[in-house]
């Protein structure tokens, strides 16, 4: 990385934004009580209220986004808070112009039960869970707003921060297309976010330049045609053996029309066909994902499916519809926004606190900002040391080491604060 960002931290603090233990022991009873209440995309209203009340708390002044849930709020510099109205980002007229770095959360769970046994915390909401650590994510970035906004009120911060809770992550095409239409990159010039991983220590977080995620797109066909006796199969659309070559040939082919370092794989989770064994079938469905390691082939993806699908199917004179319905493409970090969050965890904690990190298949709403703005994402350390447990991602057993909070805060906390001060 080129450490464009290692003038570091101011030197008339001695690493200013550091937790006090009162509020690293609120936070920790925050994000439990999160934990115990989940709520599902575009229905965190409790959520939404909770955060809202903490940072009026704190003489800030959030604003809930038109969609009903989530909110994104201003921290100013010395002075205090300011508003966050739409168009105005709060700014105050003839401060600096420079745009805002962005902190960025999502605050809603997954729709399974919390299998997690022995905890004070575990879910109280049938079948709903944090199980993709949304609520650590949440609590860091609300932390992160609490230290700016009393580093704001001594003088120390810099410049301006936003703070942006976004619903509805956990949705495709997720909610950061809502959230960018109701206005939380006007006045933004960076975007920094961070998501959970059991697979890194806490105290540590992991890093990539470049593609950090995967593109997820969510594929549904129909197949129609006339049916039949299995006697007779000439006389119809075998509508079976047309569904398993679709299944089968289709991501075959696509491996053939796409430079393999794309990553393009289409893979099937459903196939549907038929309800007697001598009855060929009139209609049949397949659904799948198409996932995707490179931003560029992910934009000619649906063209190059619907081909290959159009192709297969009717060689077999199969009639097909296809839904291509667009989920997230990569999220691709950029260089110069990695390196503030190098620097802000080296600044932190020494350059042993990062490791480099593969790139994820699954998918992520945050590439959505980083169609307009640059960005990067980290990954952060949530497993206990020593623990060999292989917890996961989207499992009712996960949970976090609560240390993660504090580390969270404190790399948003420096980035803003390295941000603000460069040249």
């Amino acid at each position: 990385m080129s450490r464009d960002f290692d003038a570091g931290l101011p030197e008339d603090a001695a690493l200013p934004g550091t937790l006090s233990a009162p509020l690293r022991a609120e936070l920790i009873a925050f994000r439990r009580d999160l934990h115990m209440h989940p709520e599902l995309g575009n229905q965190e209203f409790r959520t939404t209220a909770a955060l809202k009340a903490r940072l009026e708390k704190a003489g800030l002044r959030p604003r809930v986004l038109a969609t009903g849930t989530g909110l994104l709020c201003d921290v100013g510099t010395s002075g205090g808070a300011r508003s966050s109205d739409k168009g105005g980002g709060g700014r105050r007229a003839g401060s600096d112009t420079r745009p805002m770095l962005a902190l960025r959360a999502d605050i809603d769970a997954l729709p399974i039960p919390d299998t997690k046994a022995g905890v004070p915390y575990r879910s109280t909401v049938p079948d709903r869970a944090h199980a993709c650590g949304h609520d650590i994510h949440t609590t860091t970035v609300l932390g992160a707003g609490l230290v700016l906004a009393e580093l704001d009120r001594q003088g120390l911060l810099p410049h301006p921060v936003r703070l942006i809770f976004q619903p509805a992550e956990e949705v495709l095409p997720g909610g950061a297309p809502d959230a960018i239409e109701d206005g939380v990159l006007e006045g933004v010039g960076r975007i920094i976010g961070v998501h959970c991983d059991p697979k890194v220590d806490v105290g540590r977080i992991g890093l990539r330049v470049g593609a950090i995620t995967s593109a997820c797109d969510r594929l549904e066909v129909t197949l129609d045609g006339p049916g039949g006796h299995t006697a007779r199969p000439h006389l119809t659309t075998d509508l079976v053996t047309a569904a398993a070559k679709v299944a089968t040939e289709v991501p075959a082919l696509l491996a053939r029309r796409v430079d393999a370092r794309a990553g393009l794989a289409v893979t099937w989770g459903r196939l549907e066909a038929g309800h007697a064994c001598n009855v060929i079938p009139q209609h049949a469905e397949l659904s799948g994902t198409v996932r995707c390691l490179d931003l560029a082939a992910w934009r000619d993806a649906p063209d190059l499916v619907h081909a290959a699908i159009d192709e297969v199917a009717g060689m077999h004179r199969a009639k097909s519809v296809i839904d291509y319905i667009r989920g997230v493409p990569p999220v691709v970090n950029d260089p110069a926004v990695t390196d503030l969050l190098a620097a802000a965890m080296t600044g932190r904690r020494g350059s042993y606190a990062i490791e480099d990190t593969e790139q994820s298949l699954g998918g992520e709403d945050f590439s959505w900002y980083l169609e307009h703005v640059p960005g990067a994402m980290a990954r952060l350390g949530v497993r206990t040391p020593g623990d060999t447990r292989r917890l996961d991602l989207h499992r009712g057993d996960f949970d976090a080491d609560e240390e993660a909070i504090t580390v969270g805060v404190e790399l948003f906390t420096a980035a803003a604060l390295l941000d603000g001060n460069r040249l």
